[in-house]
């Protein structure tokens, strides 16, 4: 694809919604080769160093593999990115609100990272800047989903919206709409995140572990699953329409079948 000025977009136009997912891993020639074979990348270099990949699905830039976790002493994991006008202003919001910082903000020139979590230890990240090449049609192409799984859905919606300024009146923030017992999260129309925590006639469960499950958008879900296990990784759930996955390091992920993630 060529590119000019006027495809260069800054996470100050989208901020508040989603924009990347990242693995963290410990091999990234095991991590390509699994990824490769369970969801058909292709893979390219990324500008932010040796240590990182692009993953492309038909040529179009799906997620991003950071060899990092040796490094930062983390898990591997899958964890999605929110645009960010200022790093330094979210991440203060964070700890303000009860959440916790992990790393940064870091510099990872064209712009600046932190991994955070909400205050029921789900971990997410932060970006402020420059978004990836590409980044309009990764959003047009809805190839990737993300859901935050947790106790209590209006209260984290309360959270993310503290900081990140979802349905703040600001213009072009990301609108908040409650669902009964999910709350769904619009940019510029369209459904980019959920938010469950079961059903809302009964109480919050404080057992329950809080998580963002990011889901890849598949036309085959019981395919991916027989190549996952072939790999060497695991087949948590499995339905005809989605497949929950791990892989062989531990990351967990969801396989959805196209047209059923909203």
């Amino acid at each position: 694809m060529n590119h000019d000025a006027a495809d260069v977009v800054f996470t100050r136009s989208v901020f508040g919604a989603p924009c990347w997912v990242s693995l963290a891993s410990r091999d990234l020639e095991a991590t390509q080769a699994f990824y490769g074979a369970v969801l058909g990348w292709r893979w390219r270099d990324a500008r932010l160093g040796d240590r990182f990949r692009t993953a492309l699905a038909d040529g179009v830039p799906v997620a991003g593999i950071a060899g990092v976790a040796g490094m930062w002493q983390m898990g591997s994991a899958w964890t999605p990115y929110f645009a960010v006008v200022d790093a330094n202003d979210t991440v203060a919001r964070v700890r303000e609100r009860g959440g916790t910082v992990a790393v940064g903000p870091l510099s990872f020139p064209p712009g600046r990272a932190a991994l955070v979590a909400d205050r029921d230890g789900a971990a997410f990240g932060m970006w402020e800047g420059k978004l990836v090449t590409e980044w309009e049609a990764w959003r047009q192409a809805a190839s990737t989903f993300i859901v935050l799984h947790t106790r209590d859905a209006f209260d984290a919606a309360i959270f993310y919206g503290e900081i990140l300024d979802w349905a703040s009146g600001l213009p072009g923030c990301c609108e908040v709409e409650y669902a009964g017992d999910k709350v769904l999260l619009r940019s510029r129309g369209e459904i980019v995140a959920r938010i469950e925590a079961g059903s809302v006639e009964t109480p919050p469960d404080p057992s329950v572990r809080s998580y963002w499950q990011v889901h890849f958008i598949v036309d085959d879900a019981g395919a991916c699953a027989r190549a996952a296990e072939q790999r060497g990784g695991r087949v948590l759930e499995e339905s005809e329409q989605e497949a929950v996955l791990r892989d062989p390091d531990g990351a967990q992920f969801t396989v959805t079948v196209r047209g059923r993630h909203a």
